[in-house]
């Protein structure tokens, strides 16, 4: 009962030490990205800066639904295409 008892204050430990561990990587991470906030703040191009950093970001958001999102396209479109196509073929329309 005390061999077990001790294994399992030893996992709690074990646990608390990687719990603590994982929140020293965190702020050590949050410390990075202020110190490049800061930097990023104290150049003179900032607004451009920032400007480009929004285009680079829509650009993303885009590609990312472009590749998760599947639409069928419109039925308005799929018949206009249609319509075009028989036109300039000859058939007079849909």
């Amino acid at each position: 009962m005390a061999e077990r008892a001790a294994m399992r204050a030893g996992l709690d430990g074990q646990a608390v030490l990687v719990a603590v561990g994982v929140a020293d990587a965190a702020l050590g991470a949050l410390g990075a990205a202020v110190g490049a906030v800061r930097e990023l703040l104290g150049r003179a191009d900032g607004a451009e800066l920032a400007e480009q950093a929004g285009q680079d970001l829509a650009a993303r958001g885009r590609l990312a639904l472009d590749r998760h999102v599947h639409l069928p396209p419109a039925y308005l479109e799929v018949l206009a295409r249609r319509s075009q196509a028989a036109r300039e073929a000859g058939g007079g329309g849909a």
